[in-house]
């Protein structure tokens, strides 16, 4: 860890170069983020373009795991690009990295489709978007170890607050090219061609990110070092194989980064999937109401970084998984009964029940959507959960077939994959509300926001982000903190991204099979708040406040 020494805050505002530097860091980590969420806003569309030769269920699904495979290689990216960071310097790694993910992004939109070129398409996209999850890997410990690196002590937290608030705005960002670009040609020939032009406009991003980086200097504090001749010549052995270092990589990332990994990825992404998948929010809606939330509540990254400058990192950090932690499951039940009333009522009044002998039923539990259920008692519970309608499992007897059962009443089953009318039509009767139903919460226009119903979802969404905003705030501050100069990007940038490319990333897949496996649409929280809660209790006991620590070692 850094040394720790007293330090006292630089009086004034920000100069000329640091204020260049924050901006040039931060754009670029903003468009790297953009063209990382561009695929993940797409998905539908790309497997519809890629994976054609499958059924519609199976392409979905090998959409979604290619963009999870961008998730999966992050921490093998920090490794590579921390590696090469702690030896020939942050300017030139970050430069790389962002120069990887434009041309990958780029040439998506290029890309041929299945039709076209057939296997090779899927093929190649899979090694673009390997290619992304690298460069990513890469770039957020640069960008956050150059900014320390040029922050006055004293003013870290609030310096690096400006690097954290870009993936909230490069998924901003994301969110609002694809809307304009649907709205101006149309959802046919944005499904049939439209889809590239928020890929390729990634090429302007990249060129203006490159040109504003290369007049960047290197950090100050690693070209003092390196100029002392005391850079590391192994920094993967000095970070991971000595035991004083890699125990505070362990502690960095139980203690503090995988919480808030999974902070962020609930009020963020979970919390967009769960307006749509479960509480059947039409897609306009769902992210226009996160949309909000994100722009309210993005200035607060700043202001808890900037607190951490005062009280610490640690107590921030702490105090937001706790309260997560302990108001997740409220703030997702005031969701569902400001978001879709209806559902909200059938799930407290209606019973349903699958009866069947224990034998037959299996686990349910897919977060990578890739297991066929084919055993009638697994498709029955399947189908209901796909229909977001709580149900309970029951014991039948030996060798007895499945009933499903509405209020006690039986309802005809027949073992179909995909579809069950009966049942459909008989959880509909019993109150249970299908998309689109007049009391489903509807935005009408982007400033349709007044009603109360809308008001309501914005503020509850707004508090989930503002979670985010104490968790994630002050982390890059932190992490930079923990480590010596010498394998600061190496040891920093392993913990983050196994934090929140893992923890994090996986998230909505896994919270969403909890949900089908269990029968309960709120169930899928125990994921987040398990973790959360891991992390404040090893943080407390583990965790060292960093605020004060001379970087400079």
């Amino acid at each position: 860890m850094a040394t720790m020494t007293t330090t006292s805050p630089r009086t004034g505002g920000m100069t000329k170069d640091e204020r260049f530097v924050i901006f040039a860091s931060s754009l670029g980590t903003v468009f790297e983020w953009y063209d990382f969420y561009l695929y993940g806003s797409l998905a539908a569309i790309i497997g519809a373009q890629f994976f054609s030769a499958y059924p519609p269920a199976t392409r979905d699904i090998f959409a979604l795991l290619a963009f999870a495979a961008g998730f999966l290689v992050r921490p093998f990216g920090a490794i590579v690009f921390g590696r090469i960071g702690d030896i020939v310097g942050r300017k030139y790694t970050f430069l790389v990295t962002i120069l990887i993910m434009g041309l990958s992004t780029f040439i998506v939109g290029l890309l041929p489709n299945a039709a076209t070129i057939g296997i090779a398409a899927p093929i190649i996209l899979i090694g673009l978007r390997l290619l992304q999850g690298l460069a990513l890997g890469g770039e957020y410990g640069g960008a956050a170890t150059y900014v320390a690196e040029h922050s006055p002590p004293g003013k870290r937290g609030y310096y690096t607050s400006f690097i954290q608030t870009t993936a909230t705005l490069g998924l901003f960002l994301s969110l609002l090219v694809i809307l304009f670009t649907r709205t101006i040609l149309g959802e046919p020939e944005f499904a049939a061609w439209g889809w590239r032009i928020p890929f390729l406009l990634s090429v302007v991003l990249l060129g203006v990110s490159v040109i504003i980086r290369l007049k960047l200097n290197e950090s100050p504090v690693f070209q003092k070092m390196k100029d002392e001749g005391k850079a590391s010549k192994a920094p993967l052995t000095e970070a991971f194989a000595n035991w004083s270092n890699a125990k505070i990589v362990i502690i960095a990332l139980l203690g503090g980064v995988m919480g808030q990994g999974v902070v962020w990825y609930t009020g963020q992404f979970y919390a967009l999937f769960f307006l749509q998948s479960i509480l059947k929010v039409d897609g306009y809606t769902a992210n226009l109401l996160i949309a909000w939330s994100l722009l309210l509540g993005t200035g607060f990254f700043i202001v808890f970084g900037a607190l951490s400058d005062k009280i610490g990192r640690k107590p921030i950090i702490l105090a937001g998984c706790l309260i997560a932690a302990l108001t997740f499951f409220p703030i997702f039940r005031m969701i569902s009964s400001n978001a879709n009333p209806a559902l909200e009522k059938a799930i407290e009044t209606i019973k349903v029940e699958v009866v069947a002998d224990p034998k037959g039923c299996g686990d349910l539990f897919n977060p990578v959507g890739t297991r066929v259920f084919s055993a009638p008692c697994d498709t029955a519970r399947a189908f209901l959960a796909q229909s977001s309608v709580k149900y309970s499992t029951t014991a039948g007897a030996a060798g007895s077939g499945v009933k499903v059962t509405v209020n006690g009443k039986e309802v005809p089953y027949t073992d179909a994959k995909t579809s069950n009318p009966a049942v459909a039509a008989a959880v509909a009767d019993a109150g249970y509300p299908k998309a689109g139903a007049a009391g489903i919460v509807k935005m009408s226009n982007p400033f349709d926001i007044f009603r109360p119903q809308v008001a309501a979802l914005i503020g509850l969404l707004f508090i989930l982000v503002l979670f985010v905003t104490m968790v994630y705030g002050p982390i890059a501050a932190m992490l930079v903190e923990l480590f010596p100069t010498r394998i600061r990007y190496t040891s920093m940038s392993l913990p983050y991204h196994i934090g929140n490319g893992w923890f994090g990333g996986l998230l909505p897949a896994t919270s969403f099979a909890i949900v089908a496996s269990t029968g309960d649409i709120y169930a899928g929280l125990w994921y987040p708040v398990i973790f959360a809660l891991i992390t404040v209790v090893v943080g407390f006991f583990f965790l060292p406040e960093t605020k004060d620590v001379d970087i400079t070692k």
